[in-house]
């Protein structure tokens, strides 16, 4: 697992926009973080790495936002208001697992415990018949945010590819 510390949101910006560069279609990229921990202003470098144009803002409400505009399709999903797996399951969002362009999903851990295909929440997913919903490991990237101050974050990533 990969660390990067960001000073500012500027930084966090920055990283995203990098990693919007040089993403591949298909790719899933699980957020984790409190609030106010820097998730969204990710997804605002990210899509402005992809070349899209449009305001990004968190779909809280809305669940998804599809942008469209840029080199791949970005479907950014945020999970504050749904507590379980089968509240993200009966809202229809697993398709979103397997994107025609790339999926940013905010408070991923609501879904998948810990981490997709890793150990922490598994043995629940499965008991519950919703372990089939992780997605692909040869397409995850899980990224953990840790507020460490006001405006300084810890941004620590692992790329699941198989």
């Amino acid at each position: 697992m990969a660390t990067s510390i960001s000073h500012n949101p500027a930084d966090t910006f920055v990283l995203g926009e990098s990693w919007g560069r040089s993403v591949q279609f298909g790719q899933v990229i699980g957020l984790c973080g409190d609030l106010g921990a820097g998730k969204t202003q990710l997804v605002k470098g990210f899509a402005r790495g992809l070349g899209i144009e449009a305001r990004v803002h968190s779909p809280t409400f809305a669940l998804i936002n599809v942008y469209s505009g840029g080199r791949l399709t970005l479907f950014h999903l945020d999970l504050y208001r749904l507590d379980t797996p089968e509240q993200i399951i009966n809202a229809g969002l697993e398709e979103y697992l397997r994107p025609e362009g790339v999926t940013i999903i905010e408070w991923a851990e609501r879904w998948f415990g810990s981490k997709p295909g890793g150990t922490v929440g598994d043995s629940e997913l499965a008991g519950r018949g919703l372990l089939r919903s992780a997605p692909a490991r040869r397409s995850t990237l899980w990224v953990q945010i840790e507020i460490l101050g006001e405006s300084e974050r810890s941004i620590s990533y692992e790329d699941l590819s198989a």
